[in-house]
């Protein structure tokens, strides 16, 4: 059966996994101010490795252990870290909406980093796009110049790595399959995770007197095990589930089609950040969701129009 035959289960598998990714944002807004941000990368990187080696396993499937871009798979990692360890900072202090709203300026930076490195064509129209994107974003951050927070940037920086690391998969496919690219991705990063726990992982970089944003980012390792590695543990099915059901959503369906519903995350992050957070987004804050949403949407178009498959082959979560 052909892709675009199934994309009413292609649709329904994203739509699934965004619910997953709220769920699991929400979780992080519970959770950080009794465990630390790397733990919890621990956490979940340990949680979707052991899963993935049962999927593997139950499917029989192999592992080609050498990678043609083993620089460029290090670099992917440490831009993924840096993307969610902003992200997951950013959820301490923003609303649900609000963090996710920023994160999708991620296919406006995609477009950029593929016609700069490679070396897609981007039209005007494109371009214009990317610019009304970039309107929204600054329409949701509402910048006081005289008075701007810059840690409110931190999901667009998310989105700037997160890009970045996407850019670099797509180019490395080419002879890196799935398997090959997720097994060398986990495998660094829990190795990163373990280094990061022996340089600061009891808390001596950590102060009282820190904020609780910042405590989360340097607090000793472990001291809630009880209360926090089953949230931690949970959060790592939620996100393994999400993801395998992104990767299936893609690949039995057309990517033009299903990519459009990722915006279901914001849908979803308002609802749970006002059930939950009893958050409300400003109407501000809806007008430049607006924008971002038309903008991401206009490009995913204009890729289908000219058959050049660039932001909306690569999925934003």
């Amino acid at each position: 059966m052909r892709a675009k035959d199934n994309n009413s289960k292609g649709i329904v598998l994203i739509v699934i996994a965004m619910t997953l990714f709220a769920m699991q944002d929400s979780l992080i807004k519970f959770i950080f101010e009794k465990s630390a941000l790397y733990e919890i990368f621990f956490g979940r990187y340990f949680v979707a490795a052991v899963l993935l080696f049962i999927y593997i396993k139950f499917k029989k499937q192999n592992v080609n252990l050498k990678t043609y871009y083993p620089v460029l798979t290090f670099v992917r990692v440490i831009l993924h870290f840096l993307a969610f360890s902003a992200f997951f900072i950013s959820l301490t202090y923003m609303p649900l909406a609000t963090a996710n709203a920023l994160f999708f300026s991620c296919p406006f930076f995609v477009s950029i980093f593929a016609k700069f490195f490679l070396k897609e064509y981007i039209g005007i129209r494109r371009w214009s796009a990317i610019a009304f994107g970039f309107l929204g974003v600054f329409i949701v951050l509402n910048p006081n110049f005289s008075q701007f927070e810059y840690k409110s940037l931190l999901p667009v920086g998310c989105a700037f790595f997160y890009a970045a690391s996407m850019t670099i998969t797509k180019y490395t496919s080419d002879k890196d399959d799935v398997n090959t690219q997720l097994f060398y991705f986990y495998s660094i990063a829990i190795a990163l995770c373990g280094l990061i726990y022996i340089y600061m992982g009891n808390g001596q970089f950590n102060n009282a007197n820190y904020d609780s944003t910042t405590q989360f980012i340097f607090r000793e390792w472990f001291i809630n095990p009880t209360y926090a590695w089953p949230i931690i543990i949970l959060m790592g099915f939620i996100g393994a589930l999400a993801f395998f059901c992104v990767f299936n959503a893609y690949s039995i369906a057309s990517p033009s089609v299903v990519s459009l519903y990722e915006y279901s995350l914001i849908i979803w992050s308002i609802m749970i950040g006002y059930i939950l957070f009893d958050s409300v987004p400003t109407l501000r804050t809806f007008i430049g969701v607006s924008v971002i949403i038309g903008a991401g949407i206009y490009i995913y178009l204009r890729e289908k129009v000219k058959d050049q498959m660039i932001v909306t082959d690569t999925p934003n979560r």
